[in-house]
Protein backbone atom coordinates (compact mmCIF):
# COMPACT_ATOMS: atom_id res chain seq x y z
CA UNK A 1 0.00 0.00 0.00
CA UNK A 2 1.12 3.39 -0.48
CA UNK A 3 2.06 5.72 2.60
CA UNK A 4 2.31 8.67 0.28
CA UNK A 5 0.44 11.69 1.03
CA UNK A 6 -1.43 12.91 -2.28
CA UNK A 7 -0.35 16.05 -3.54
CA UNK A 8 -2.29 16.46 -7.28
CA UNK A 9 0.65 19.90 -7.89
CA UNK A 10 2.99 16.85 -7.60
CA UNK A 11 1.17 14.47 -9.22
CA UNK A 12 0.60 17.15 -12.49
CA UNK A 13 4.52 17.72 -12.41
CA UNK A 14 5.55 14.21 -12.77
CA UNK A 15 2.94 13.66 -15.99
CA UNK A 16 4.41 16.59 -17.44
CA UNK A 17 8.14 15.42 -16.62
CA UNK A 18 7.85 12.45 -18.57
CA UNK A 19 6.33 13.85 -21.49
CA UNK A 20 8.95 16.90 -21.67
CA UNK A 21 11.47 14.16 -21.54
CA UNK A 22 10.18 12.29 -24.38
CA UNK A 23 9.23 15.65 -26.21
CA UNK A 24 12.94 16.54 -25.68
CA UNK A 25 11.72 20.12 -24.46
CA UNK A 26 14.78 22.78 -22.93
CA UNK A 27 15.43 23.26 -19.84
CA UNK A 28 13.79 26.75 -19.89
CA UNK A 29 10.90 25.53 -21.44
CA UNK A 30 10.34 22.67 -19.25
CA UNK A 31 10.99 25.11 -16.23
CA UNK A 32 8.20 27.42 -17.90
CA UNK A 33 5.51 24.85 -18.31
CA UNK A 34 5.89 23.03 -14.95
CA UNK A 35 5.26 25.74 -12.59
CA UNK A 36 2.07 28.85 -13.42
CA UNK A 37 2.90 32.01 -14.90
CA UNK A 38 0.72 33.82 -12.31
CA UNK A 39 -1.52 32.83 -8.97
CA UNK A 40 -3.24 34.99 -6.98
CA UNK A 41 -4.18 34.01 -3.18
CA UNK A 42 -6.54 36.29 -1.12
CA UNK A 43 -8.54 36.76 2.04
CA UNK A 44 -12.36 36.77 1.93
CA UNK A 45 -14.43 38.38 4.83
CA UNK A 46 -17.61 37.92 4.59
CA UNK A 47 -20.39 38.80 7.01
CA UNK A 48 -22.65 35.78 7.67
CA UNK A 49 -26.59 35.70 8.10
CA UNK A 50 -26.05 35.98 11.80
CA UNK A 51 -23.88 39.12 11.76
CA UNK A 52 -20.84 37.88 12.29
CA UNK A 53 -17.70 37.87 9.93
CA UNK A 54 -16.12 34.56 8.74
CA UNK A 55 -13.07 35.04 6.56
CA UNK A 56 -12.53 31.96 3.86
CA UNK A 57 -9.45 31.82 1.55
CA UNK A 58 -9.50 31.67 -2.14
CA UNK A 59 -7.10 31.48 -4.73
CA UNK A 60 -6.85 32.28 -8.33
CA UNK A 61 -4.02 30.61 -10.95
CA UNK A 62 -3.02 30.96 -14.21
CA UNK A 63 -0.95 28.38 -15.57
CA UNK A 64 -0.36 29.47 -19.16
CA UNK A 65 -1.93 31.81 -21.89
CA UNK A 66 0.57 31.31 -24.41
CA UNK A 67 -2.15 29.59 -26.64
CA UNK A 68 -4.71 31.88 -25.68
CA UNK A 69 -6.98 33.58 -22.22
CA UNK A 70 -6.63 31.98 -19.53
CA UNK A 71 -9.75 29.27 -19.32
CA UNK A 72 -10.68 27.46 -16.04
CA UNK A 73 -13.75 27.05 -13.43
CA UNK A 74 -14.16 28.28 -9.74
CA UNK A 75 -14.59 25.63 -7.27
CA UNK A 76 -16.40 25.42 -3.83
CA UNK A 77 -14.69 22.45 -1.81
CA UNK A 78 -14.12 22.69 1.97
CA UNK A 79 -10.66 20.55 0.61
CA UNK A 80 -9.46 23.07 -1.72
CA UNK A 81 -5.81 23.52 -1.82
CA UNK A 82 -3.69 25.93 -3.44
CA UNK A 83 -1.78 22.54 -4.91
CA UNK A 84 -4.93 21.23 -6.36
CA UNK A 85 -5.68 24.72 -8.10
CA UNK A 86 -2.22 24.63 -9.52
CA UNK A 87 -2.42 21.06 -10.79
CA UNK A 88 -6.21 21.77 -12.10
CA UNK A 89 -4.66 24.86 -13.91
CA UNK A 90 -2.06 23.11 -15.13
CA UNK A 91 -4.84 20.07 -16.48
CA UNK A 92 -6.59 22.86 -17.80
CA UNK A 93 -3.64 24.24 -20.06
CA UNK A 94 -3.24 21.03 -21.38
CA UNK A 95 -7.03 20.33 -21.61
CA UNK A 96 -7.71 23.40 -23.83
CA UNK A 97 -4.53 22.39 -26.13
CA UNK A 98 -5.79 18.61 -27.19
CA UNK A 99 -9.16 19.84 -27.81
CA UNK A 100 -6.86 22.88 -29.98
CA UNK A 101 -9.45 25.71 -28.60
CA UNK A 102 -7.30 29.05 -28.79
CA UNK A 103 -7.38 29.62 -24.89
CA UNK A 104 -4.97 28.87 -21.93
CA UNK A 105 -5.14 27.31 -18.64
CA UNK A 106 -6.43 28.67 -15.55
CA UNK A 107 -8.43 27.50 -12.39
CA UNK A 108 -9.95 29.00 -8.99
CA UNK A 109 -11.43 27.94 -5.63
CA UNK A 110 -12.38 29.01 -2.33
CA UNK A 111 -12.03 26.91 0.48
CA UNK A 112 -15.63 26.54 2.41
CA UNK A 113 -18.56 23.97 2.59
CA UNK A 114 -21.48 25.17 0.36
CA UNK A 115 -23.75 22.69 2.34
CA UNK A 116 -23.32 24.94 5.22
CA UNK A 117 -23.90 27.99 3.46
CA UNK A 118 -27.50 29.86 2.85
CA UNK A 119 -27.49 30.85 -0.87
CA UNK A 120 -27.38 35.07 0.40
CA UNK A 121 -23.97 33.79 2.17
CA UNK A 122 -22.29 31.89 -1.21
CA UNK A 123 -23.42 34.71 -2.58
CA UNK A 124 -21.58 37.31 -0.50
CA UNK A 125 -18.66 35.36 -1.11
CA UNK A 126 -18.59 35.08 -4.73
CA UNK A 127 -19.05 39.06 -4.59
CA UNK A 128 -16.16 38.80 -2.38
CA UNK A 129 -13.79 36.90 -4.83
CA UNK A 130 -14.43 38.92 -7.52
CA UNK A 131 -13.63 42.03 -5.83
CA UNK A 132 -9.91 40.06 -5.57
CA UNK A 133 -9.36 39.26 -9.34
CA UNK A 134 -11.32 41.95 -11.46
CA UNK A 135 -8.13 43.46 -12.14
CA UNK A 136 -6.52 39.60 -13.43
CA UNK A 137 -9.33 38.30 -15.23
CA UNK A 138 -11.08 39.41 -18.18
CA UNK A 139 -12.94 38.06 -21.64
CA UNK A 140 -9.14 38.92 -23.12
CA UNK A 141 -7.41 37.68 -19.97
CA UNK A 142 -8.83 34.69 -18.01
CA UNK A 143 -12.24 33.36 -18.51
CA UNK A 144 -13.91 31.71 -14.97
CA UNK A 145 -16.60 29.14 -15.25
CA UNK A 146 -18.51 26.69 -12.88
CA UNK A 147 -16.51 23.93 -10.94
CA UNK A 148 -17.73 21.80 -7.98
CA UNK A 149 -20.48 22.87 -5.90
CA UNK A 150 -20.76 26.02 -8.06
CA UNK A 151 -23.26 26.76 -10.44
CA UNK A 152 -24.37 29.40 -13.16
CA UNK A 153 -25.91 31.02 -9.93
CA UNK A 154 -22.80 31.61 -8.62
CA UNK A 155 -20.94 32.68 -12.12
CA UNK A 156 -24.27 35.48 -12.57
CA UNK A 157 -23.76 36.51 -9.36
CA UNK A 158 -19.87 36.59 -9.91
CA UNK A 159 -20.44 38.56 -13.87
CA UNK A 160 -23.08 41.12 -11.98
CA UNK A 161 -19.95 42.48 -9.65
CA UNK A 162 -17.36 42.39 -12.34
CA UNK A 163 -19.68 44.31 -14.64
CA UNK A 164 -20.53 46.85 -11.77
CA UNK A 165 -16.93 47.20 -10.77
CA UNK A 166 -16.20 48.30 -14.39
CA UNK A 167 -19.20 49.79 -15.01
CA UNK A 168 -19.74 48.10 -18.68
CA UNK A 169 -20.95 44.88 -20.32
CA UNK A 170 -18.95 42.00 -20.29
CA UNK A 171 -20.77 38.70 -20.99
CA UNK A 172 -17.66 37.20 -21.76
CA UNK A 173 -15.81 37.36 -18.45
CA UNK A 174 -17.64 33.71 -17.29
CA UNK A 175 -19.00 31.18 -18.59
CA UNK A 176 -21.42 28.70 -17.02
CA UNK A 177 -23.97 31.60 -17.03
CA UNK A 178 -27.65 30.91 -17.40
CA UNK A 179 -28.93 31.10 -20.29
CA UNK A 180 -30.82 33.71 -21.19
CA UNK A 181 -28.53 35.84 -19.19
CA UNK A 182 -25.32 35.15 -21.87
CA UNK A 183 -24.88 31.53 -21.29
CA UNK A 184 -25.10 28.92 -24.41
CA UNK A 185 -28.00 26.30 -24.84
CA UNK A 186 -26.12 22.76 -24.50
CA UNK A 187 -23.46 23.83 -21.15
CA UNK A 188 -25.54 21.91 -18.19
CA UNK A 189 -25.13 19.08 -20.84
CA UNK A 190 -21.47 19.52 -22.65
CA UNK A 191 -18.95 17.69 -20.36
CA UNK A 192 -21.33 14.46 -19.14
CA UNK A 193 -21.94 14.13 -23.33
CA UNK A 194 -18.42 15.33 -24.61
CA UNK A 195 -16.73 12.10 -22.11
CA UNK A 196 -19.83 9.58 -24.01
CA UNK A 197 -18.84 11.11 -27.72
CA UNK A 198 -15.11 9.86 -26.52
CA UNK A 199 -16.35 6.65 -25.57
CA UNK A 200 -18.65 6.29 -28.74
CA UNK A 201 -15.41 6.59 -30.37
CA UNK A 202 -13.55 4.21 -28.59
CA UNK A 203 -16.08 1.38 -29.03
CA UNK A 204 -16.05 1.98 -32.79
CA UNK A 205 -12.88 1.16 -32.77
CA UNK A 206 -12.59 -1.85 -31.25
CA UNK A 207 -15.82 -2.98 -32.95
CA UNK A 208 -18.20 -3.34 -30.00
CA UNK A 209 -21.69 -2.15 -30.01
CA UNK A 210 -22.63 0.29 -26.94
CA UNK A 211 -25.96 -1.53 -26.40
CA UNK A 212 -23.44 -4.40 -25.82
CA UNK A 213 -21.76 -2.80 -22.53
CA UNK A 214 -22.41 -2.64 -19.15
CA UNK A 215 -21.00 0.49 -16.71
CA UNK A 216 -20.27 2.03 -12.98
CA UNK A 217 -20.36 5.42 -12.77
CA UNK A 218 -18.46 7.42 -9.88
CA UNK A 219 -20.75 10.60 -8.97
CA UNK A 220 -23.89 12.07 -9.55
CA UNK A 221 -23.52 15.26 -9.94
CA UNK A 222 -23.59 16.92 -13.48
CA UNK A 223 -21.35 15.61 -15.14
CA UNK A 224 -21.99 11.78 -14.17
CA UNK A 225 -25.78 12.61 -15.06
CA UNK A 226 -25.73 13.83 -18.41
CA UNK A 227 -23.16 10.83 -19.30
CA UNK A 228 -25.30 8.60 -18.01
CA UNK A 229 -27.83 10.27 -19.92
CA UNK A 230 -25.74 9.89 -23.67
CA UNK A 231 -25.04 6.61 -22.53
CA UNK A 232 -28.32 5.58 -22.08
CA UNK A 233 -29.34 6.80 -25.56
CA UNK A 234 -26.58 4.73 -27.25
CA UNK A 235 -27.77 1.93 -25.53
CA UNK A 236 -25.86 1.37 -22.65
CA UNK A 237 -26.63 0.30 -19.34
CA UNK A 238 -25.18 1.43 -15.85
CA UNK A 239 -25.92 -0.96 -12.89
CA UNK A 240 -23.98 1.33 -10.36
CA UNK A 241 -23.78 5.02 -9.32
CA UNK A 242 -21.96 6.27 -6.55
CA UNK A 243 -22.46 9.78 -4.57
CA UNK A 244 -21.48 11.59 -1.53
CA UNK A 245 -23.48 11.49 1.46
CA UNK A 246 -23.65 15.06 3.49
CA UNK A 247 -25.42 13.71 6.61
CA UNK A 248 -23.03 10.40 6.67
CA UNK A 249 -19.88 12.52 5.45
CA UNK A 250 -19.30 9.70 3.50
CA UNK A 251 -19.60 7.86 -0.15
CA UNK A 252 -22.65 5.19 -1.40
CA UNK A 253 -22.75 3.12 -4.52
CA UNK A 254 -26.09 2.51 -4.93
CA UNK A 255 -26.39 -0.47 -7.30
CA UNK A 256 -29.13 -1.96 -9.20
CA UNK A 257 -27.86 -5.32 -11.65
CA UNK A 258 -30.80 -4.79 -14.68
CA UNK A 259 -30.01 -1.04 -14.77
CA UNK A 260 -30.51 2.41 -12.76
CA UNK A 261 -33.58 4.60 -13.83
CA UNK A 262 -31.41 7.91 -14.63
CA UNK A 263 -35.38 9.57 -14.28
CA UNK A 264 -35.80 7.69 -11.34
CA UNK A 265 -32.68 8.77 -9.49
CA UNK A 266 -32.64 12.43 -10.44
CA UNK A 267 -35.69 12.66 -8.51
CA UNK A 268 -34.42 11.86 -4.88
CA UNK A 269 -31.03 13.81 -5.63
CA UNK A 270 -30.00 16.98 -3.87
CA UNK A 271 -28.80 20.04 -5.74
CA UNK A 272 -25.27 18.45 -4.73
CA UNK A 273 -25.61 15.10 -6.23
CA UNK A 274 -26.44 13.33 -3.32
CA UNK A 275 -29.08 10.34 -3.58
CA UNK A 276 -31.46 9.85 -0.80
CA UNK A 277 -30.68 6.55 0.54
CA UNK A 278 -34.13 5.73 1.99
CA UNK A 279 -36.13 6.73 -1.13
CA UNK A 280 -33.60 4.73 -2.96
CA UNK A 281 -34.08 1.58 -1.16
CA UNK A 282 -37.87 2.08 -1.64
CA UNK A 283 -36.84 1.86 -5.47
CA UNK A 284 -35.23 -1.27 -5.29
CA UNK A 285 -31.54 -0.38 -5.09
CA UNK A 286 -28.98 -2.37 -3.28
CA UNK A 287 -26.53 0.10 -0.76
CA UNK A 288 -22.71 -1.02 -1.17
CA UNK A 289 -20.00 1.32 0.29
CA UNK A 290 -18.48 4.15 -1.58
CA UNK A 291 -15.67 2.47 -3.06
CA UNK A 292 -17.88 -0.41 -4.42
CA UNK A 293 -18.61 1.38 -7.90
CA UNK A 294 -15.18 0.04 -9.03
CA UNK A 295 -15.08 -3.23 -8.01
CA UNK A 296 -18.28 -3.79 -10.49
CA UNK A 297 -18.49 -6.92 -12.97
CA UNK A 298 -18.50 -4.34 -15.97
CA UNK A 299 -17.12 -3.46 -19.12
CA UNK A 300 -16.68 0.46 -18.71
CA UNK A 301 -15.83 2.47 -15.44
CA UNK A 302 -16.69 6.00 -15.46
CA UNK A 303 -15.06 8.11 -12.83
CA UNK A 304 -17.20 11.41 -12.98
CA UNK A 305 -16.01 12.60 -9.12
CA UNK A 306 -12.88 14.26 -7.60
CA UNK A 307 -9.52 13.57 -8.18
CA UNK A 308 -7.86 10.83 -7.03
CA UNK A 309 -10.28 7.84 -6.88
CA UNK A 310 -8.32 5.37 -8.84
CA UNK A 311 -4.96 4.79 -6.31
CA UNK A 312 -2.70 2.18 -6.36
CA UNK A 313 -4.73 0.95 -3.15
CA UNK A 314 -7.62 -0.19 -5.15
CA UNK A 315 -7.05 -0.28 -8.59
CA UNK A 316 -6.37 -3.79 -8.10
CA UNK A 317 -9.85 -4.26 -7.10
CA UNK A 318 -11.03 -3.50 -10.52
CA UNK A 319 -12.83 -6.57 -12.29
CA UNK A 320 -11.04 -8.47 -14.97
CA UNK A 321 -13.88 -7.66 -17.09
CA UNK A 322 -13.57 -4.19 -17.62
CA UNK A 323 -11.61 -3.21 -20.98
CA UNK A 324 -12.61 0.71 -20.92
CA UNK A 325 -12.34 3.95 -18.28
CA UNK A 326 -13.11 7.04 -19.32
CA UNK A 327 -12.28 9.88 -16.87
CA UNK A 328 -15.05 12.50 -16.59
CA UNK A 329 -13.40 14.04 -13.53
CA UNK A 330 -10.09 15.73 -13.41
CA UNK A 331 -6.83 13.82 -11.97
CA UNK A 332 -9.29 10.66 -10.64
CA UNK A 333 -6.11 8.50 -11.36
CA UNK A 334 -3.06 8.29 -9.54
CA UNK A 335 0.33 7.58 -11.62
CA UNK A 336 0.93 4.25 -9.96
CA UNK A 337 -2.71 3.36 -10.48
CA UNK A 338 -2.03 4.32 -14.04
CA UNK A 339 0.60 1.91 -14.68
CA UNK A 340 -1.22 -1.23 -13.41
CA UNK A 341 -3.82 0.24 -15.67
CA UNK A 342 -1.24 -0.14 -18.70
CA UNK A 343 0.19 -3.19 -17.83
CA UNK A 344 -3.62 -4.67 -17.92
CA UNK A 345 -3.92 -3.55 -20.95
CA UNK A 346 -7.30 -1.55 -20.04
CA UNK A 347 -8.20 1.86 -22.78
CA UNK A 348 -7.97 4.92 -20.83
CA UNK A 349 -9.02 8.31 -22.53
CA UNK A 350 -7.71 10.17 -19.98
CA UNK A 351 -9.42 13.14 -18.31
CA UNK A 352 -8.40 15.86 -20.17
CA UNK A 353 -9.31 14.37 -23.46
CA UNK A 354 -12.39 12.82 -21.99
CA UNK A 355 -14.19 15.76 -20.00
CA UNK A 356 -13.16 18.43 -22.18
CA UNK A 357 -16.42 19.16 -23.53
CA UNK A 358 -17.36 21.60 -20.46
CA UNK A 359 -14.37 23.65 -21.73
CA UNK A 360 -15.10 22.96 -25.51
CA UNK A 361 -18.79 24.57 -24.89
CA UNK A 362 -17.63 27.04 -22.47
CA UNK A 363 -15.36 28.25 -25.70
CA UNK A 364 -18.57 27.75 -27.70
CA UNK A 365 -20.27 30.03 -24.94
CA UNK A 366 -17.94 32.81 -24.91
CA UNK A 367 -17.84 33.32 -28.82
CA UNK A 368 -21.19 33.75 -28.48
CA UNK A 369 -20.86 36.47 -26.05
CA UNK A 370 -18.43 38.10 -27.35
CA UNK A 371 -20.26 38.32 -30.43
CA UNK A 372 -23.91 38.97 -28.80
CA UNK A 373 -25.17 35.88 -30.97
CA UNK A 374 -26.78 32.95 -29.67
CA UNK A 375 -27.14 29.56 -31.50
CA UNK A 376 -29.56 27.06 -30.85
CA UNK A 377 -28.92 23.69 -28.46
CA UNK A 378 -28.59 21.13 -31.81
CA UNK A 379 -26.09 23.44 -33.72
CA UNK A 380 -24.00 23.94 -30.28
CA UNK A 381 -24.10 20.40 -29.42
CA UNK A 382 -23.06 19.32 -32.87
CA UNK A 383 -20.80 21.82 -32.95
CA UNK A 384 -19.67 19.90 -29.57
CA UNK A 385 -19.63 16.36 -31.08
CA UNK A 386 -17.67 17.70 -34.24
CA UNK A 387 -14.49 18.67 -32.34
CA UNK A 388 -14.67 16.25 -29.49
CA UNK A 389 -14.52 13.66 -32.27
CA UNK A 390 -11.86 15.25 -34.10
CA UNK A 391 -9.60 15.49 -30.58
CA UNK A 392 -10.32 12.21 -29.87
CA UNK A 393 -9.39 10.73 -32.93
CA UNK A 394 -6.11 12.41 -32.91
CA UNK A 395 -4.71 11.33 -29.86
CA UNK A 396 -5.87 7.66 -31.05
CA UNK A 397 -4.15 8.28 -33.90
CA UNK A 398 -0.92 9.49 -32.57
CA UNK A 399 -1.52 5.93 -30.39
CA UNK A 400 -1.60 3.58 -32.91
CA UNK A 401 1.03 5.44 -34.81
CA UNK A 402 3.67 5.73 -31.99
CA UNK A 403 2.41 2.74 -29.67
CA UNK A 404 1.99 4.85 -27.17
CA UNK A 405 -0.68 5.08 -23.82
CA UNK A 406 -3.63 6.98 -24.89
CA UNK A 407 -2.48 9.26 -22.03
CA UNK A 408 0.86 9.76 -23.59
CA UNK A 409 -0.50 10.51 -26.72
CA UNK A 410 -2.66 12.91 -25.60
CA UNK A 411 0.30 14.84 -23.35
CA UNK A 412 2.09 14.60 -26.07
CA UNK A 413 -0.13 16.55 -28.43
CA UNK A 414 -1.40 19.15 -25.76
CA UNK A 415 2.44 20.13 -24.51
CA UNK A 416 3.72 19.92 -27.98
CA UNK A 417 1.01 22.91 -28.69
CA UNK A 418 1.58 25.11 -25.59
CA UNK A 419 5.32 24.58 -25.80
CA UNK A 420 5.28 25.85 -29.85
CA UNK A 421 3.26 28.54 -29.04
CA UNK A 422 5.78 29.69 -26.13
CA UNK A 423 7.85 29.43 -28.65
CA UNK A 424 6.50 31.22 -31.41
CA UNK A 425 6.48 34.00 -28.85
CA UNK A 426 9.90 34.16 -27.64
CA UNK A 427 9.50 33.40 -24.19
CA UNK A 428 11.39 30.44 -24.75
Amino acid sequence: MSTKPFNAFAMAQTQFDKVAETLGLDQGTKDLLRHPMREYHFSLPVRMDDGTTTVFRGFRVQHNDARGPAKGGIRFHPQETADTVRALSMWMTWKCAVANLPLGGGKGGVICEPHNLSMPEQERICRAYVRQIARDVGPLRDVPAPDVMTSGQHMLWMLDEYEQIRGDHYPGVITGKPVGMGGSLGRTEATGYGVVFTVREALKESGVRPQDTVAAVQGFGNVAQYAIELYNQLGGTVVAVSCWDQEDQKPYTFRKKDGVDLGALRKITDRFGGINKEKAAELGYEQLPGEAWIEQDVDILFPCALENSITGDNVSNISKRVKLIAEGANGPTTPEADHVLHERGIFVIPDFLANAGGVTCSYLEQVQSNMNYFWEKDEVLGKLDLMMTSAFIGVSEMARKRKLYMRDAAYTIAIARVAQACKDRGWV
